[in-house]
């Protein structure tokens, strides 16, 4: 990640005491807090985070948030069912920001488990944009059996390449993510990927970059 990217937790509580705007009923949020960011979950809808499995956390310095999951796996081989092959997760997210700024996401990192026999793959892919917007980032990491460890994937944006989120409008922000996992040599063998720690939970970051929006004249 690039040398000042990411605010520093004094100066992004500097940035954040600007005086916010009324509060919009149609925004989704009742009586945001002024001195921080807000996210919420607008939409869940996918294969890998079925109903009540996914919460999101923002940190305490508004650099970051976690989405966290519990029934997200992808597996082939074996008696798999024939759609386990394939597990996704979109994620629709209110993000409440303070009047005059505006924020992309810098980075986000992944975690979770594979067991993957000789001659399996498996891949973790994401994309990212905001309601309305064409413009669209996508990021993909392969994996190869045999593997059976834990795994983690990052993606980074340069500055220049930020997408930032559209100044003085509310447009929700979307994150999909997936799982793929192909059998190996031996289909009769179980290949799995899961974004998934020891207790059961996968950990999401994303961190946020933060820059004023340009005064109206």
């Amino acid at each position: 990640m690039a040398t000042g990217l990411l605010l520093t937790a004094a100066a992004a509580s500097a940035l954040l005491t600007a005086a916010l705007p009324a509060h919009n009923p149609s925004s989704g949020f009742e009586d945001p807090p002024p001195d921080k960011i807000v996210i919420k979950v607008a939409t869940v809808n996918g294969s890998g985070c079925p109903q009540g499995t996914t919460a999101v956390a923002v940190s305490e310095d508004n650099t970051a948030f976690t989405v966290t999951y519990s029934e997200y796996l992808a597996q082939a081989g074996g008696d798999s069912a024939p759609t386990a092959f394939r597990k996704n997760c979109q994620l629709s997210l209110i993000v409440h920001v303070p009047q005059g700024f505006t924020y992309a996401v810098a980075s986000a990192d992944y975690r979770g488990f594979a067991s993957l026999q000789p001659g399996a793959k498996g891949t973790q892919r994401a994309s990212y944009y905001f309601q309305g917007s064409p413009n669209t980032e996508y990021r993909s990491h392969p994996f190869a059996g045999p593997y059976e460890n834990n795994w983690q994937a990052t993606d980074t944006t340069d500055w220049a390449q930020l997408v930032w989120a559209p100044c003085g409008v509310q447009r929700n922000f979307n994150i999909n993510t997936e799982l793929r996992v192909s059998a190996g040599s031996d289909p009769e063998e179980v290949s799995f990927m899961t974004m998934d720690s020891t207790d059961g939970d996968i950990s999401t970051i994303y961190h946020l970059a933060w820059k004023e929006c340009p005064e109206k004249s």
